[in-house]
């Protein structure tokens, strides 16, 4: 399968990207992002809860680690993760572990920031996202956004075209 590559120019598209992905979500989907600190996940993130239409303010779970947003039109949950203090430490695949995220899988749409290395494991479908931020841009808006399908659950599915998103990689 081909990665698609995107480039966003402000925040808000960055999110409005997120919420057309979101159309594209069904339950059981891990989205596994990786990229710099600030680099927009937590942005794209709250694209996605907006387009799965679910409840609460979607916001770093850094110091939590998870949260689950139910959905308020009858479509799967949310479960945003940031495993970036697991990912950090020299036991954070075991503290992943106990996170217990699999018993929320087949239910929910699970978006794991951070999670390059320690969250594959949950499912052979994926998207693997990463984000980057263009150093020296003056806004420090631009990003690219390049989504990597992984496993048979996305053969066959058009991101780029779905999405309207550019060039393919």
């Amino acid at each position: 399968m081909t990665a698609v590559r995107t480039v966003t120019g402000t925040a808000a598209e960055t999110r409005v990207l997120g919420e057309r992905l979101a159309g594209l979500l069904s339950a059981g989907d891990l989205l596994v992002l990786s990229g710099d600190l600030g680099a927009g996940k937590t942005t794209f993130t709250q694209g996605i809860g907006a387009g799965l239409g679910v409840r609460g303010d979607i916001t770093s779970p850094t110091f939590v680690i998870s949260r689950v947003h139910p959905s308020l039109v009858g479509g799967p949950a949310l479960v945003h993760v940031d495993a970036y203090r697991l990912a950090a430490s020299t036991t954070g695949n075991g503290e992943f572990d106990d996170l217990d995220l699999d018993a929320y899988l087949d239910e929910a749409v699970t978006v794991v920031e951070w999670g390059n290395g320690i969250a594959e494991g949950l499912a052979a479908n994926r998207l693997e996202i990463e984000l980057t931020r263009a150093h020296g841009d003056d806004q420090g808006e631009t990003r690219t956004l390049t989504i990597t399908p992984v496993g048979s659950r996305w053969q066959g599915v058009d991101l780029g075209a779905a999405l309207s998103l550019g060039t393919s990689a």
